[in-house]
């Protein structure tokens, strides 16, 4: 992961910078916010290995159904995953690259061995 410096905003910044700043601060939020929750937490690491469908996700998670598919409607919802069906199978994968970042960050601060 590369460092980023943060950009300084201050009394003479502007207003159009400071509703952008506001714009990004509220999705990033609702992202975060997503991410707020170990079951949700616990799908997007198994999703990060590739595609499951519910059934896998509730054999890896040991959770019922209905618990499972609240979760991945969250992160549907949020836009950190997409489903796909096949028959009556439902099979769920990564949206796009910035669930698998935040995963790697997680797992660099909470669950990497010492």
């Amino acid at each position: 992961m590369k460092d980023t410096a943060l950009p300084v905003f201050d009394a003479h910044t502007c207003e159009e910078d400071l509703e952008k700043m506001m714009n990004s601060a509220t999705r990033a939020a609702n992202f975060l916010k997503a991410l707020g929750h170990e079951g949700r937490l616990m799908i997007l690491c198994h999703l990060a290995t590739g595609e499951k469908s519910v059934t896998e996700l509730e054999d890896l998670l040991s959770a019922r159904q209905a618990a499972v598919s609240q979760q991945l409607s969250r992160l549907r919802l949020e836009g950190l995953v997409t489903p796909r069906r096949d028959g009556k199978t439902i099979y769920y994968s990564l949206a796009d690259d910035r669930p698998r970042q935040i995963m790697e960050v997680v797992y660099d601060m909470f669950c990497k061995p010492d």
